[in-house]
This record gives structure tokens, C-alpha cells and sequence, in this order.
């Protein structure tokens, strides 16, 4: 394995591997479609979370062990098929149809498989690092085995309610098991590669958003409602989009380059193996709503104009937005110490807009909340450029004499 350097870049190995990834966050999105409820909601989050921990694994190994030289690029390969099946596994996971193999099962055992497979390179990478060693053990016994026997538990001896309790359980247990570990002996070896690796996640999420829209006016004719649902889907993911890459990420890259040692692990532990995904989970939701929406538009045979959203799927389009807002507010506080109170706000009022949702036709709903969405993004870009100018009051002479 061929250790990397402070300026290492995302490899072309890494988009490979997350190219099943764009995949496993469809799926999630058509576990919610297919039967929308409050408990299928819960249910694809907790997936989402259990495949969010696959994906940030190897950002992590990356960091450290070239992705695209020796061994670990065989590695990568495996997780690609394991992955892959994980994600044919997703869509029947709480609802496992007759015939072939038990889904759940399959889902578990290959997510075992994934976090084993990335001890294991790890521990190998770790060849002459002691403490490196000592948290992968750590880690092994806190946040590896004990969250599988929930997941083998539910995946094989109870279904419905009991068995996404027990999966929720072991999350609860895998992410509180990070924490007992600590941070000592993990490594961010190049900030760059670290963020640039997140923020592709976050594009690859704001992509299936678009896809979505895509699929909801599948085989239904273009008519002007429809383009004007769909130029409303994209101002709104632009929003997300602009909020993330010209207000979070940058700031959370410089933060996370200014820290070493173990205060540089803990932060890109927090900002962004925690922090980051609320941000998916955020515009997964969000994309369901999206769907719907074109959906409903496109299909005039069975929706009017004036229909709204219902249920749990009116609250995911702007729920969605909400999770989004609140985690970039996290963010963008544990990056710079300071709250966000836009951010707060907007995901505040985001959360609750569901019910207003319900109440006006399904487009009138879209492109208002893109407008929200605009407005929150420029009010808290605004802010945060005073607060800046505040901080470092010299730095605004040379601008304003050029």
C-alpha cells in the first residue's frame, strides 16, 4: 500500500468506487417512494445511515493509502460489489418479497463485510503505527461487532416496527462507538483530498435530486407546468448547491488545514463524518418531494393543478430543505464557533412547513420553497461577509481602494 502526501487529490479509483454509491442513494429514495409513510421514512434514513458509514470508511482510507496503487485498489473493487448488492438488497429490506435470497440478510452480511474489509486494510496500512493499531482494535469492539448483532437480529428474526427498532439501535451504537474510540491514532494526511472527497458526496446527492425530477416525468408528455416544475426543482438544488460550496465547504477546508494532531482528527470527525450527513440525508428527503411533485404535474390524467401534496411526502419537500438548513447551521458553527441564525431559522420553519404544504397546489409549493431556499442562502452569505469584515477590519482597505 502506497502512503500519500499532504497535496493528495481525490483519484479517479475513489469516483469509481462512488459510482455504486449514486446507485445506493436512488435506492433509498425509491425505498420512501414505493410505499410513503412516517416508518419508511425513519426506515430509509436508517439505510441511508448504514450506507453513509460504508462510504465513510474508505474517505478515510483514502486519506492515508493511495486509492488507485497496489492493493487497495482491489479492495475498493470488492466494496464496489458488496456495495452494489447492498444496494439491490435496499428496495426490500423492510418488506422482503417471496422467492430468492432474504434481502435483510443479504443487506447485513454485506455491510459486515464492508466495514471488515476496511479494518483490515487499515490494519494493514498501519504497519509500524502502534496507536494507529490500538483505535482500529478500539474500534473493531465498540463500533464494529456490536451494532451487528441488532442488524443480524432484526434482518433475521423479527420484521416491521420491531426490526427498524433494532437497526436503529445499532446505529445509535455504531456512531456513539466512534466517540468512545476517541481520536487518537487516526490521520488526516491531506485536508484537500479530505474535503474535496465530502464535497462530492454532497454533488453526487444534489444529482440524484435532479434525477428524481427526472423519474417523476418518466413517460408523461413535456407541457409548460412541467418545465416550470422542473426550472423550480433546479433553482432549489442551485441553492443547496451554492449554500454547501460557496459558504460551508471552503470554510470547514481552511478550518480543517489550520488544525493538526488530534484537533484536526476530532474536527473532521465532527464536521464532516457527522455533520455532512444531515446534509444528504437532507436533500434525499428533499428528492422524494421533488419526485412527487413532477410527478403529479406531469400525470394530468390523474392530478390537477391545483393538487397539493399529501401526507409525509408533503413534508419531505420541505422537511428535506429543513434537515439540510439545520446541519449546514452545525456546520458552519463547529467550523467557526459562531451561530448561523438565518440557517436556524429557515431550518426551523422548513421542518414545520409541511402542514402549509399540504394546502397549496404541489407546484406553487416548489417553487415558493426554491425561493425561500434563494433568500435564506443570500440572507446568512450576507451575514456571514459582515461578520467577516468585522473580524478582520483591515482586510477591506485593499478591496476598497482597488
Amino acid at each position: 500500500m502506497v502512503a500519500t502526501a499532504d497535496d493528495h487529490r481525490v483519484t479517479p479509483a475513489e469516483l469509481f468506487l462512488d459510482l455504486v454509491f449514486v446507485y445506493a442513494i436512488t435506492q433509498v429514495t425509491a425505498l420512501m417512494a414505493a410505499a410513503p409513510s412516517p416508518t419508511r421514512v425513519v426506515g430509509a434514513m436508517v439505510v441511508l445511515a448504514l450506507l453513509w458509514w460504508c462510504w465513510c470508511c474508505f474517505a478515510w482510507l483514502g486519506n492515508v493509502v493511495r486509492a488507485d496503487s497496489g492493493a487497495l485498489f482491489a479492495v475498493l473493487v470488492a466494496v464496489m460489489a458488496v456495495v452494489f448488492i447492498v444496494s439491490l438488497a435496499v428496495p426490500d429490506v423492510f418488506a422482503d418479497a417471496p422467492g430468492g435470497l432474504p434481502a435483510p440478510l443479504l443487506f447485513v452480511l454485506c455491510y459486515a463485510a464492508v466495514r471488515i474489509l476496511h479494518l483490515v486494510s487499515y490494519w494493514i496500512s498501519g504497519r509500524g503505527d502502534p496507536a494507529l493499531r490500538a483505535t482500529l482494535r478500539r474500534t473493531a469492539l465498540a463500533s464494529v461487532l456490536p451494532p451487528l448483532v441488532p442488524l443480524l437480529v432484526g434482518a433475521t428474526l423479527t420484521d416491521g416496527t420491531a426490526q427498524l427498532l433494532l437497526w436503529l439501535l445499532a446505529v445509535l451504537i455504531d456512531y456513539a462507538g466512534i466517540y468512545v474510540t476517541g481520536s487518537s491514532g487516526w490521520r488526516v494526511n491531506s485536508p484537500g483530498h479530505f474535503a474535496e472527497r465530502h464535497g462530492l458526496i454532497v454533488i453526487i446527492a444534489l444529482g440524484e435530486s435532479i434525477v428524481a425530477m427526472g423519474v417523476g416525468v418518466s413517460g408523461f408528455p413535456l407541457t409548460v407546468a412541467v418545465l416550470g416544475a422542473s426550472a423550480a426543482g433546479l433553482l432549489l438544488a442551485a441553492g443547496l448547491w451554492r449554500l454547501y460550496f460557496r459558504r460551508l465547504g471552503e470554510a470547514a477546508e481552511h478550518r480543517l488545514s489550520a488544525l493538526d494532531g488530534d484537533d484536526r482528527t476530532r474536527f473532521a470527525r465532527d464536521a464532516y463524518t457527522f455533520l455532512h450527513l444531515p446534509l444528504v440525508a437532507g436533500v434525499v428527503l428533499t428528492a422524494l418531494g421533488m419526485k412527487k411533485v413532477l410527478h403529479q404535474v406531469a400525470d394530468t390524467g390523474h392530478y390537477g393543478l391545483a393538487e397539493p401534496l399529501h401526507g409525509v411526502v408533503a413534508w419531505s419537500l420541505t422537511g428535506g430543505v429543513g434537515v439540510y438548513l439545520l446541519g449546514a447551521a452545525a456546520l458552519a458553527h463547529r467550523t467557526s464557533g459562531r451561530p448561523s441564525p438565518a440557517l436556524l431559522a429557515g431550518g426551523a420553519l422548513c421542518l414545520v412547513a409541511g402542514a402549509a404544504v399540504a394546502l397549496v397546489p404541489a407546484l406553487v409549493a416548489l417553487v415558493l420553497l426554491a425561493c425561500a431556499v434563494a433568500t435564506a442562502v443570500a440572507v446568512d452569505g450576507r451575514a456571514a461577509a459582515r461578520r467577516e469584515r468585522a473580524a478582520h477590519p483591515g482586510d477591506a482597505e485593499p478591496a476598497a481602494a482597488e
